[in-house]
């Protein structure tokens, strides 16, 4: 019952934010010119700064565990290239492959990771390393990802430009920026920390305000089948085959932990801003971040369960 009062604390509040803008689109209060702006601030700025600030603060020096970072890298990898492979294959509707893709894969790791250990352990544990070995890829992925399934590229796009558009994607760039900065020997300055903070703070709410105020449920309604499919490929599917491959390799507790938000957390809010920016629709994308947060909290909790009956996590 703690557990899932927890799960449930951490998850609806996000997804009654995005209920917040819907409702507050309906009214005219976040009229599509706001959405647009507040996608385009928060792809541009504060998701970028959020990044820089997760990956700036690891301390790669004393933390570092090869094995479970390699683990990680390896599990989101494969994982993700399965996905597309069969995404490509199976949906109908090639225009939503991207979108289904990232929504299958890509987790909440960095916003709820950290707040998922220390409820249970007391410290951020193996969250740090967990980021390191994933969300780099979330993310090189994504651009790849949309880029190539963009439905403005009409499936053209020139490996130079495909380059381009990896190296000059502002999230990859606060990513790479954050992991130099974090070899350096010395900290953020105070000020610096407080005013980056204050600004990346801006982007969870920001991008689920929009998620809600762009909600058109008509359309979301027709593309109710690839959103369940997605929503239980990420909350369920992923798990199922990595988890127990993790066990067998030996890890256990917060490392378990760890894995489990890296596999089965809700969709990033994060996936919805890229795939507006990116010349994709978004509405299965903001689909699949509803439905995985509204539901997350009770197949967190099942999870929880099922490593703690098996003894793996204390």
């Amino acid at each position: 019952m703690d557990n899932l009062m927890f799960s449930l604390n951490a998850t609806l509040p996000v997804f009654l934010v995005m209920v917040i803008g819907w409702a507050l689109g309906q009214k005219g209060f976040l009229p599509k010119q706001f959405c647009t702006v507040a996608d385009k601030l928060v792809f541009k700025v504060t998701l970028p700064v959020m990044l820089f600030c997760d990956m700036a603060t690891l301390d790669l020096a004393h933390s570092f565990d090869a094995k479970f970072v390699l683990f990680c890298f390896a599990v989101t990898a494969i994982a993700i290239v399965v996905i597309w492979v069969l995404a490509r294959r199976l949906l109908k509707d090639k225009t939503l492959v991207g979108e289904f893709v990232q929504a299958s894969y890509r987790s909440s790791a960095a916003i709820l990771g950290v707040a998922f250990i220390q409820n249970i352990y007391g410290t951020s544990g193996m969250a740090p390393l967990m980021i390191l070995g994933s969300v780099p890829l979330f993310n090189i992925f994504a651009v790849i990802i949309l880029t190539v399934e963009s439905p403005q590229q009409h499936g053209k796009v020139t490996p130079s430009k495909l380059l381009y558009g990896v190296l000059t994607n502002p999230i990859l760039d606060g990513i790479i920026l954050g992991t130099l900065y974090s070899l350096l020997p010395f900290g953020l300055p105070t000020l610096a920390q407080k005013t980056l903070t204050s600004l990346s703070s801006l982007t969870t709410p920001l991008a689920l305000l929009s998620i809600g105020a762009s909600f058109e449920g008509a359309k979301a309604i027709k593309k109710l089948a690839p959103t369940l499919v997605a929503a239980c490929c990420k909350l369920m599917v992923l798990t199922t085959i990595f988890i127990p491959v993790a066990v067998k390799l030996g890890f256990r507790d917060q490392q378990l932990i760890a894995l489990l938000i890296m596999l089965g957390s809700p969709t990033t809010p994060s996936s919805y801003v890229m795939a507006k920016n990116m010349g994709h629709e978004g509405v299965l994308t903001g689909s699949c971040v509803a439905a995985t947060t509204l539901f997350s909290a009770l197949s967190l909790t099942f999870w929880i369960f099922v490593l703690r009956s098996g003894g793996y996590i204390a």
